[in-house]
């Protein structure tokens, strides 16, 4: 087994502490991952670390939210690969994460799969066709086709994190990709095609390890500005072999100097500028893997989060209004857990989990220790509520992925969907409180309590993969959220959500937002609905959960409730507006310029 790094001091000043649930936690990041995939089994949980905290387990509820999988009925034929050779580069576990969008726009929600690349040693017979991203169209009857090549994209790269958005705003949903090596810029020319708008873009930053990455208006100007996180200064010549009790092993971030992250303003004219070191991104650094936007101050600006790898605590880079950005996270509480441990932080989502009107935080972790949720408590201020909330539930004895904070039954509290997987193909070896593949997690929001209904609804009647992105989103336009995992190694997951065909009730509203002024999709805006005595706050993010993309059209669970009172949205960069007639049950678009103004004073902070 190799030494284990020592708990490392961090940069920042009040972050110096690492538990023994952490220390572990970076032992088995730095174990290996062979080729060969043993059958998984459901491991046998020993009591919980010492870190966490036990309660008595929360009593079993009935699970009103049922999934089946219909991956095969969908017709998706990609097949995720990461190169793997045996040799366990530090890259093969984080590809990828995922997108969702509409990239036709026809009003339906297609897929976007980044795929790996051969490294070095990898079985690639002569003539073999070698692995492409895939981009799946919707086809309206369930099923999905690959128009990856008819429309223009034939990537190749090893592909890590995806995010979606309206670069030129020209009305067409444009893609943006990390990778092992540069970074990739797709622009939609509006006719079902795309073309690499890299180079003139200015945005490929050098040969990286890529992880997720954001379009945000930082500067209120109208133009999506672009944040990329980066990984760790790894190439294929400073590969490091590690084993762990005598199997072979990843080597960790410990073992490699952190990227900066980079940090692009939009010129406005099809091109961006580097002004990481002028917008104060580059002051600090770490091996940086999910990111999402959010105004965590609710000072009208976008803000930025960035899960670290288990080094340096996560990154809130608060925003002045003019794009410039101050690290604030220590500060704000979402640094490090409640314990004082850095987090493993794979996966960043952003929502409002407890329905006081504030956005809060959800970070994924590595075993044995738990996601967390930091719950906002306003002026800037957040809280890990994972113990009293069972935020964490089930979640212990898991490496999670992707993660989404949603409303998948529409009772209007929303709930948390975790995807499960190990990095390492052969943990069974030296490790039985865990396994390679296991099955998802589904936390119902119970009223403030997340109660672990993974197995009532339906996720362990599904075949266990190692999960890595994943996306939530309506794909079949029947009201309510489905579900796509990126499995490494293996195909995708699609999860219909059963909630309509087994006859729920429950009212709902999805929210398409269309800016005139400010940018077209709305990108960092908040939203605020009002019926009867609720207010439901959401805000509009391009790039979330394990470097992927998903959610740009809002849903809004209802419950009861039959009608919208009225619905207000403050645009990033523009005013605020109230849309008084709004329907339920049914997708709106609400275009900015067509509502009824609202004066700073009578905004609605939705509490």
């Amino acid at each position: 087994m190799a030494a284990a790094s020592p708990p490392r001091v961090s940069a920042r000043p009040g972050i110096a502490r690492m538990t023994h649930g952490m220390l572990l936690a970076c032992i088995v990041w730095g174990q290996g991952c062979g080729r060969a995939t043993p059958p998984a089994r459901d491991p046998a949980p020993p009591p919980p670390p010492a870190t966490q905290t036990t309660e008595p387990p929360p009593a079993r509820v009935a699970a009103p939210i049922r999934f089946a999988d219909a991956t095969e009925a969908a017709g998706i034929g990609f097949v995720h690969t990461d190169g793997s050779s045996g040799r366990r580069y530090l890259v093969e576990p984080l590809s990828s994460g995922l997108a969702t969008l509409d990239y036709d726009g026809d009003g339906r929600i297609d897929l976007y799969f980044p795929d790996g690349a051969p490294l070095p040693g990898a079985d690639s017979p002569t003539g073999a066709v070698l692995p492409r991203h895939a981009l799946l169209r919707n086809q309206g009857d369930g099923g999905f086709r690959d128009v990856s090549l008819a429309a223009g994209i034939d990537c190749r790269d090893y592909g890590l994190g995806v995010v979606a958005g309206d670069f030129d705003d020209d009305g067409h949903t444009d893609l943006f990709l990390t990778t092992f090596g540069a970074k990739r810029l797709y622009k939609n020319l509006g006719d079902g095609t795309f073309v690499d708008a890299t180079a003139p873009a200015g945005v490929a930053d050098g040969d990286k390890v890529g992880a997720g990455a954001a379009f945000l208006d930082a500067d209120g100007d109208g133009d999506l500005d672009l944040y990329a996180a980066n990984y760790v200064r790894f190439t294929l010549e400073n590969h490091r072999a590690r084993t762990v009790k005598g199997h072979p092993a990843y080597a960790g971030p410990r073992d490699y100097p952190p990227w900066p992250d980079s940090f692009f303003r939009n010129e406005g004219d099809g091109r961006f500028l580097d002004v990481s070191a002028e917008a104060g991104v580059a002051a600090v650094a770490g091996p940086g893997m999910g990111v999402v936007c959010l105004d965590h101050d609710d000072d009208g600006d976008t803000d930025i989060y960035v899960g670290n790898d288990a080094l340096e605590g996560n990154f809130l880079f608060e925003n002045d209004g003019r794009g410039v950005f101050r690290e604030t996270a220590l500060a704000a509480g979402v640094a490090v857990n409640r314990f004082g441990a850095e987090i493993g932080s794979m996966g960043t989502e952003a929502g409002d989990a407890d329905g006081d009107g504030r956005i809060d935080l959800f970070v994924t972790d590595f075993q044995p220790d738990l996601p967390v949720l930091f719950r906002n408590l306003g002026g800037g201020v957040f809280e890990d509520v994972t113990a009293e909330t069972g935020a964490g539930s089930g979640a212990w004895q898991f490496v999670t992925w992707g993660t989404a904070i949603a409303d998948f039954d529409s009772d209007g509290n929303r709930d948390l969907f975790l995807a499960c997987g190990h990095l390492n193909d052969n943990v069974e070896a030296f490790d039985d409180t865990t396994a390679y593949r296991n099955h998802n997690l589904l936390l119902r929001n119970d009223g403030g309590r997340f109660v672990d209904i993974s197995a009532d609804a339906g996720l362990h009647d599904i075949p266990r993969h190692s999960a890595r992105g994943v996306a939530c989103d309506d794909l079949d336009d029947d009201g309510d959220l489905d579900l796509v995992i990126l499995n490494s190694r293996e195909a995708p997951t699609l999860l219909r959500n059963l909630d309509r065909e087994r006859g729920g009730t429950n009212h709902w509203c999805q929210i398409r937002l269309r800016g005139r002024r400010t940018n077209r999709d709305g990108v960092g805006a908040k939203v605020v609905l009002h019926a009867g005595d609720r207010a439901l706050v959401d805000e509009v993010h391009a790039g979330r959960g394990y470097q992927g993309h998903f959610g740009t059209r809002l849903h809004f669970g209802l419950g009861a409730e039959s009608v919208i009172d009225r619905i207000e949205v403050r645009w990033i960069g523009g005013g605020t507006e109230t849309f008084d007639t709004v329907p339920i049950d049914r997708l709106t678009v609400l275009t900015e310029g067509s509502g009824r103004p609202v004066p700073p004073e009578g905004w609605s902070e939705g509490e």
